[in-house]
């Protein structure tokens, strides 16, 4: 299990590896009052310097999710690079006593990185999807589901998220 956590970031929320091999790494300046989780032995989540991740907010790996420098997170955000469950009743209907016994077959389950680009901040209550990325200085809305990848210097938001805007030169 690898843990990396810069100089000077606060933890009060819960960094969680549940199987060897899994990887959290975390920049310098950071505040994660978050739950950010590896699922497997091939999980890796990497947090840049100076970002922010709210309380209740989730980060649920199976694979890589990456956030970059500079990104605020609010609370009760769900980011996941998997659906977490099959979408076949057969797969799925066992999964209950899989987690029990910690023996989840993530090879059954699409798993898609995540990347959240430099500067971007996901607003309260929003859900990033797997597979997404999002570009830098992107801004998403309160509430959102990101169900398709956010342009660089974009505001997106609802449900599913859609382009608002974009980002004047003059607010960057």
């Amino acid at each position: 299990m690898i843990k990396r956590i810069g100089i000077n970031t606060e933890i009060s929320g819960t960094l969680e590896i549940r199987k060897e091999g899994g990887s959290i790494d975390i920049g310098n300046d950071c505040l994660i009052e978050g739950y950010v989780v590896c699922e497997n032995e091939t999980s890796k989540i990497r947090i840049g310097n100076n970002v922010y991740i709210g309380g209740s907010t989730v980060i649920d790996c199976a694979g890589s999710i990456t956030v970059e420098d500079d990104v605020l997170i609010s609370y009760h955000v769900t980011i996941s690079d998997t659906d977490g469950h099959s979408t076949r009743l057969s797969v799925r209907k066992n999964d209950l006593q899989a987690f029990r016994q910690g023996k989840v077959d993530w090879g059954a389950i699409p798993i898609e990185s995540i990347v959240i680009g430099r500067g971007a901040w996901i607003g309260a209550r929003s859900i990033i999807l797997k597979g997404i990325s999002i570009g830098e200085g992107a801004i998403i809305g309160a509430g959102s589901v990101v169900t398709h990848d956010v342009p660089a210097w974009h505001v997106v938001a609802g449900n599913p998220a859609r382009v608002i805007r974009k980002i004047e030169e003059s607010e960057k």
